[in-house]
């Protein structure tokens, strides 16, 4: 065991954990945090998708020693009780069904976004197209994308 520091959606965690337990593990056992899922186990289908510096990476291959900076989780997008845009939009275009891959799927949007504040449909489902939906909602995710690009910008992201 070795004492490993986190900084995680503004605070700072001072844990006693295997370096090698996976980020996941840490952020959903150690941190009572909901957001990022298990999902494969192999970094490919996203549900375990947090933000560390800004940049969407997989939780659930990334061994805690390796997670420096700012990480991000579902938990830490709304500020002060506001949603983040990228939250609301989901709500208002109805995107989930059954929810579990939300967390990636909105984490990935909100990096997509930072980078790339008005994306067109092909460079939004390029940059979505590493979290896997099994309910299919991907023409709901892109749209909500296109509303939450309009926010962020100052629009009121109605359509």
């Amino acid at each position: 065991m070795s004492e490993i520091t986190l900084s995680v959606n503004g605070e700072t965690h001072k844990l006693d954990v295997d370096p090698s337990t996976p980020l996941l593990h840490v952020l959903r056992n150690d941190l009572g945090l909901r957001g990022p899922r298990f999902g494969c186990g192999l970094g490919q289908c996203g549900t375990c998708t947090v933000l560390m510096n800004g940049t969407a990476i997989r939780s659930c291959n990334r061994p805690v020693s390796r997670a420096t900076g700012e990480i991000t989780t579902l938990e830490g997008l709304s500020a002060d009780g506001e949603l983040h845009p990228v939250q609301r939009a989901w709500i208002d275009e109805q995107v989930p069904q059954c929810g579990y891959c939300q967390n990636g799927q909105m984490l990935t949007a909100k990096a997509l976004l930072d980078d790339n504040p008005s994306p067109s449909d092909d460079e939004i489902r390029e940059g979505m197209n590493r979290v896997l939906c099994r309910c299919m909602t991907y023409y709901r995710i892109q749209a909500a994308v296109k509303r939450a690009a309009i926010t962020m910008a100052g629009g009121e992201g109605d359509r």
